[in-house]
């Protein structure tokens, strides 16, 4: 089932490798660009839902305790709330559905593209889509005096490889701070500690943030220099895509978080009523003289 998604991923890495002169690093780096940007309007609409709840948490909490003996009315109460705000409570989860393949598609083709053993390298050659790529095969795996195919942890490779799972703990921390929902102002942020502001949600998050990075670094040390690679280009491009400038441009490009139309001419219509007012008391004044 995932060769569905595995196999094209794997001929676009290696098209890529034979593109960019058979640095396979560049590759992987491209690649991994190039499907971030392309999953952006899912990232972005993940982090519009959790906004919007982040919002309404405090009204949630008010009608959770005002209907705590009542299941029936809270739940009715409380999808009354969703459907005036626009929350999807299911909004965050279904871009991770989504792009779920995708991401394992990615990660399992940086696998098999750096084969290391006979068997593996005779697997990677039947799983290229896209007939003379298989003459590549080795694909150049020392990048730097490292072996892209192997942990980081010495004797496997140099002591100095051991910079990378540094990397992929600081971007992933650094990744998981800019992405965050920032609805919250500073005042949020202190009644973030009370129960009755969500105050667990926020916790459970800031502990996410400190845990996730921790366990990449983990994973890099057993995992191949190819993979940390790989985690330092996604969080390194998430960190840009989220940077403002450059998410402006990517919601104008995508069209996501736009302002509805309506919004805008709402105000127009208001200043034409106002003009339209003052012109009848004008008239009443000049009917009196």
């Amino acid at each position: 089932m995932w060769d569905i998604f595995i196999n094209p991923v794997v001929t676009l890495l290696t098209w890529l490798y034979a593109l960019l002169g058979n640095n396979v690093v560049l590759a992987i780096i491209v690649l991994t660009v190039v499907f971030r940007l392309l999953t952006y309007p899912l990232f972005a609409k993940q982090q519009e839902s959790t906004k919007k709840m982040q919002e309404i948490q405090p009204e949630l909490k008010r009608i959770q305790e005002k209907y705590k003996d009542d299941r029936e009315k809270q739940q009715q109460a409380t999808m009354e709330l969703y459907s005036k705000n626009g929350v999807n409570p299911f909004a965050g989860c279904l871009p991770l559905f989504i792009q779920f393949p995708i991401i394992i598609a990615l990660y399992q083709a940086v696998i098999f593209a750096l084969a290391a053993t006979p068997d593996q390298l005779v697997d990677l050659s039947e799983r290229l889509l896209i007939p003379g790529l298989d003459k590549l095969i080795p694909l150049q795996s020392i990048w730097l005096g490292m072996d892209l195919t192997q942990p980081p942890t010495p004797p496997l490779n140099p002591t100095y490889a051991l910079i990378l799972p540094v990397l992929v703990m600081g971007t992933q921390w650094l990744s998981f701070r800019v992405t965050m929902a920032r609805s919250n102002s500073q005042k949020d942020d202190k009644a973030d500690d009370k129960p009755d502001a969500g105050g667990q949600a926020a916790a459970m998050s800031r502990s996410m943030g400190t845990i996730m990075p921790v366990m990449f670094g983990v994973f890099a040390l057993s995992f191949s220099v190819g993979i940390s690679i790989y985690f330092i280009t996604s969080s390194a491009v998430s960190v840009v895509q989220y940077w403002p400038p450059f998410k402006r441009i990517l919601d104008r490009i995508f069209r996501v978080n736009q302002n509805p139309p309506e919004q805008i001419e709402a105000k127009p219509a208001k200043a034409t009523r106002s003009i339209g007012n003052t012109g009848g008391k004008a008239s009443k004044g000049k009917a009196g003289r």
